[in-house]
């Protein structure tokens, strides 16, 4: 099997990119909002850059980087804890990859690309993961982000569940 491709986002892999969402929530619940409109919630208020994974010619993951954004709980958490300023601090988000291309390492390619754009350097990155997704948390600890705190996330009619929230460590 070829390694996968990681590769800046264009307009013409919303598409794909959606569908390969609305499966991720058929399997895994993610997003908890739901994907009403996938197409629009791959491009959130804010959005500074956006990663795609291909797999054999097939979009099978996603990552953006936004601006924060009013109520952005890892952004309040960081802080709180720090010097910085909300100009000196992006989020990551929309992270995922569909359950047929995992293990493979495509969450973690993911995940570094958005540390290494050029678009975020100089910003700290933050990020939020609901407590049901342990193969994130687990992926977001491994990868050496630090945990800030939690946050109860609200969404639905009046449904919560928590968040853990994380910082990138520093990029030299």
């Amino acid at each position: 099997m070829p390694d996968p491709i990681i590769r800046p986002r264009q307009d013409d892999d919303l598409e794909p990119a959606g569908a390969a969402l609305v499966d991720v929530h058929s399997t895994d619940g993610y997003p908890v909002e739901g994907v009403a409109d996938p197409v629009a919630w791959l491009e959130p208020d804010g959005l500074i850059s956006s990663w795609i994974a291909e797999l054999d010619g097939q979009i099978v993951g996603h990552v953006a980087i936004s601006e924060p954004q009013p109520g952005d709980d890892a952004v309040r958490l960081w802080l709180e804890q720090s010097d910085d300023t909300v100009d000196k601090v992006a989020v990551v988000g929309r992270l995922f990859v569909t359950k047929a291309a995992r293990r493979k390492a495509i969450g973690e390619k993911l995940a570094r690309a958005v540390v290494t754009d050029p678009l975020v350097r100089g910003k700290r990155l933050v990020l939020d993961v609901m407590d049901k997704d342990q193969d994130a948390i687990r992926l977001y600890e491994r990868l050496g982000l630090q945990k800030i705190g939690t946050a109860t996330h609200t969404f639905g009619e009046g449904q919560t569940i928590t968040a853990h929230c994380y910082v990138v460590p520093e990029i030299p």
